[in-house]
């Protein structure tokens, strides 16, 4: 899969293909069902298929800290994209010019002049523009007036209500990971490279791998058993923390940190998947490190003996 990093980047080898935009948070089974519809026409035309995305999201832009968690990194999204066979993600930095931009704008400028596209596909709720006019109605108007085509995705829904990346959020905050994979169409996961942390677990017996997650905020919190994957390893089973570490400093960033059961394994500059399995507690602030690594070896115990129930 190409990424095009920004318009300034697009050739013309880019113009003539088919295309969708959204944020695609989570790439859930409602996206899926819009990514079809985009690779079903893509196939049909002989063309690429395109998904454009706004980087950051427009909600981050104007509210950072006000912004719903991010199911996925951008990163972890342009896997989801490949994988489920697009052909190229076009990011589009989301600044001041670009949220003054008008749907009219975003169509001639976008569309027409720097992608040529052939026919465009929307979700049937998604609009664009400081005018909020970009939606399908719209996009088959200016079809009409330009030479291509356009078509809404139907809504996909789950137990009779919409599919949505809001869902999902409230499931991972429930820690209702089985909802969460009924919506998103696979178990729930964070996925990055290992980084040096503060080396803290190592001086108290339980050391860490521990995950960039390249987002202010993470859409859930606490203590979980987990599964891990990559970097050599194959479903090992582990105990994660997801937050903000209150015990060790006052970072306001989120942090993973997974600890492995049972398994020494060097994964520094390694990627690697932690799979969310069960929740064992909140995220606590504890008096000292002593009471710190009590807690901790606890979680572990309760962690085994989840997975031996299992």
């Amino acid at each position: 899969m190409e990424l095009i990093r920004g318009l300034h980047n697009l050739r013309p080898k880019h113009r003539g293909c088919v295309a969708t935009i959204g944020a695609f948070d989570g790439v859930h089974l409602g996206h899926q069902a819009v990514i079809r519809h985009l690779l079903d026409k893509a196939q049909e035309l002989a063309l690429p298929s395109v998904v454009i995305v706004f980087e950051p999201l427009p909600r981050e832009y104007f509210s950072p800290l006000q912004a719903p968690a991010r199911i996925m990194s951008f990163w972890e999204k342009c896997r989801a994209l490949e994988q489920q066979g697009v052909d190229r993600v076009l990011r589009i930095r989301f600044n001041e010019r670009l949220r003054e931009m008008s749907a009219q704008q975003f169509v001639d400028d976008i569309f027409v002049a720097g992608l040529g596209v052939r026919y465009v596909v929307l979700g049937d709720d998604f609009r664009f523009g400081n005018d909020r006019q970009g939606d399908v109605k719209f996009i088959q108007e200016q079809g009409r007036r330009y030479g291509y085509d356009a078509g809404p995705t139907p809504t996909c829904s789950l137990d009779g209500e919409r599919i949505s990346s809001t869902r999902i959020r409230e499931a991972l905050e429930s820690a209702d990971f089985v909802q969460a994979q009924r919506l998103l169409g696979r178990p729930y996961s964070i996925s990055g490279k290992v980084i040096y942390g503060r080396q803290l677990g190592r001086t108290i017996g339980t050391p860490t791998a521990n995950l960039e997650l390249r987002r202010l905020r993470a859409p859930l919190s606490g203590v979980y058993a987990v599964e891990v994957s990559g970097g050599g390893l194959e479903q090992a089973r582990g105990v994660a923390n997801v937050g903000v570490r209150p015990t060790v400093d006052d970072s306001i960033k989120a942090n993973l940190e997974v600890h492995l059961l049972d398994r020494e394994i060097e994964l520094y500059g390694q990627h690697i998947e932690v799979t969310f399995r069960h929740k064992l507690r909140e995220e606590q602030k504890f008096g000292s490190v002593d009471e710190l690594r009590e807690n901790i070896a606890r979680d572990i115990e309760n962690t085994r003996s989840w997975f031996a129930r299992g």
